[in-house]
């Protein structure tokens, strides 16, 4: 399953998109205006270094409506940005003020490129514009006195610790409602809304590289004798223990998620049919000779499981949970305790007969 870092990815691209439309408009309204100023005080070269960003800005604002790779596309801007916002600060004419646009960078990295990435970048393009301040104002101790060097670079370093610290603090808030939100909250396992969002990634993946699919639907034999005989209080630790006991079986890859009720529900990637048998019995099995202990008690517990496999079960979830749900309860009319999976018929081969003689 995907990482918590491109998780926390996906979430931002919506305010990152926001924040980068903003910036556009503001980089098209500055640049023409300083474009104008530079060209009456004699810097061409910088102002026509100001158009280009104006007209690249103009280009990206049509681009980031519909693009799927969003996280390039700020890249492509940001990195074009901050080295314009350097050249500016080494043009002849510019005054000393012009400096004060670098305490923009770390706010605009870490909005743009995330805690880590921007991070790094807000580091390099500070230390840069550091490099040009002493390299261009060194020999003027007007602007070399140490009190207000002090006072700049402990403004900038603060703003770039503020910067990644709100940064931190926003992907964790954001990360923790997403992942409440998709969470069942007795099992801890992933609910019915996020493992139809991952199986549908995995669908597009199955489909785009060819890798086989598979979904087991699990239901917990005789259940209801479970709560009626030690109470819900026991039941609902019986589902936790049987939640730990499927993450614990499963591959990172995978996905186990609870549908409802004692009925759970496992996304296998990258595995054929024949291989989630063997998987689903692997798990049938480890609950039959795992029994749940509750105080002096020990409660045996079983499950029927149906498999389906992506492509001869359906290439959609609904599909593929309705196959696996007839067998599930195929293999409840059978005894319970068991996996039923049906591989698909292969075509049957038809041997060409020799023409007869008086055939026309």
């Amino acid at each position: 399953m995907e990482t918590t870092q491109e998780t926390a990815a996906q979430l931002a691209q919506p305010h990152r998109k926001v924040v980068l439309t903003a910036l556009l408009w503001v980089t098209i309204t500055a640049g023409v205006f300083f474009a104008g100023l530079n060209f009456l005080f004699g810097s061409q070269a910088l102002a026509f270094i100001e158009l280009l960003m104006v007209g690249y800005s103009v280009f990206l604002l049509y681009i980031i409506r519909k693009t799927p790779h969003l996280e390039r596309w700020i890249l492509a801007y940001v990195l074009p940005f901050f080295t314009a916002m350097m050249f500016a600060m080494t043009a002849p004419r510019t005054t000393p003020s012009v400096f004060a646009w670098v305490l923009l960078v770390p706010i605009l990295a870490h909005l743009l490129l995330g805690r880590r990435l921007g991070l790094g970048v807000a580091i390099f393009f500070i230390a840069t514009a550091g490099i040009i301040f002493f390299y261009k104002h060194g020999d003027s101790p007007e602007l070399m006195q140490p009190l207000p060097i002090a006072n700049i670079i402990i403004i900038a370093l603060s703003i770039l610790a503020f910067s990644h610290v709100y940064e931190i603090s926003r992907e964790k808030s954001e990360l923790g409602l997403f992942l409440m939100a998709q969470t069942d909250f007795l099992t801890g396992l992933a609910n019915r809304a996020r493992f139809n969002d991952i199986f549908e990634r995995e669908r597009r993946r199955a489909i785009r590289e060819k890798h086989p699919l598979t979904v087991l639907v699990i239901d917990l034999d005789y259940f209801k004798e479970v709560n009626d005989q030690y109470g819900h209080e026991a039941g609902d630790k019986a589902l936790v223990y049987v939640a730990r006991l499927l993450q614990k079986r499963l591959r990172a890859t995978d996905l186990a998620c609870r549908l409802g009720g004692e009925e759970f529900g496992i996304i296998l990637v990258d595995t054929p049919g024949r291989r989630a048998m063997q998987v689903a019995e692997e798990l049938r099995s480890a609950l039959e000779t795992h029994p749940f202990e509750i105080g002096a008690d020990s409660i045996a517990m079983t499950m029927s499981i149906g498999v389906a496999e992506f492509g001869p079960d359906g290439d959609e979830l609904r599909a593929m949970l309705a196959a696996a749900d007839h067998r599930l309860y195929q293999g409840k009319a059978e005894g319970r305790n068991r996996v039923i999976w049906h591989p698909a018929k292969q075509p049957e081969l038809v041997t060409p007969t020799a023409p007869t003689a008086d055939a026309s």
